[in-house]
């Protein structure tokens, strides 16, 4: 996996552009955000968060579907249960996965942010493979863009507390962090000391 700066595409994965991104404003990308997902809640490898990101998803195929087709969403990379990495959503555009958001005291966090989406739950336990894998993309991400520090890197849930619970509990933080010493980067992640806001 490697980045290419001039795109903001990463070589060696799997590409699935999504029609949902435009430009960022001035063009700063300075903070790093968590998720997770599902689709249907809960199942996982049923290739309908593809769907979703594309805007390719059925509303007759599963009842929480008829609820969400319309939305228009991306964020710039998913990571499944064996690891496997695709990329939506140039790192240089603006992907739609953060919505109403704050950052200390900056709103619009797609403005100036990256969104990894990790595929699960909040209440089941992430895969080492997903470890592994967001370790390697995180690294990635902050040697390309040096603003992103591990102070830099949030939860859904920071940014938008009341509305957003992902990751979730049973992201490990210190574990993930522990995957970032490793790629040479070192920090304590915002997430950890709970003072986004």
């Amino acid at each position: 996996m490697q980045l290419d700066p001039l795109t903001g595409w990463c070589d060696g994965i799997r590409h699935c552009p999504s029609p949902n991104f435009n430009a960022r404003p001035n063009g700063e990308i300075s903070l790093l955000v968590i998720h997770n997902i599902s689709l249907p809640p809960g199942q996982f490898g049923t290739g309908k968060v593809l769907e979703l990101f594309q805007n390719e998803l059925q509303a007759e195929e599963h009842p929480y579907f008829a609820g969400i087709c319309h939305l228009r969403v991306s964020a710039h990379f998913l990571i499944e249960r064996d690891g496997a990495v695709t990329q939506f959503v140039s790192c240089l555009e603006r992907a739609w996965h953060a919505g109403v958001s704050l950052f200390e005291g900056r709103d619009n966090c797609n403005d100036f942010s990256l969104g990894i989406e990790l595929e699960g739950t909040d209440d089941q336990p992430f895969t080492d493979a997903q470890y592994a894998a967001l370790a390697q993309l995180s690294g990635q991400l902050c040697r390309a863009y040096p603003a992103i520090t591990a102070q830099r890197i949030c939860g859904h849930s920071d940014i938008a507390p009341g509305r957003k619970t992902d990751p979730g509990e049973f992201f490990q933080w210190p574990r993930f962090l522990a995957g970032l010493a490793e790629q040479g980067l070192t920090g304590q992640s915002r997430s950890l000391k709970g003072d986004t806001q």
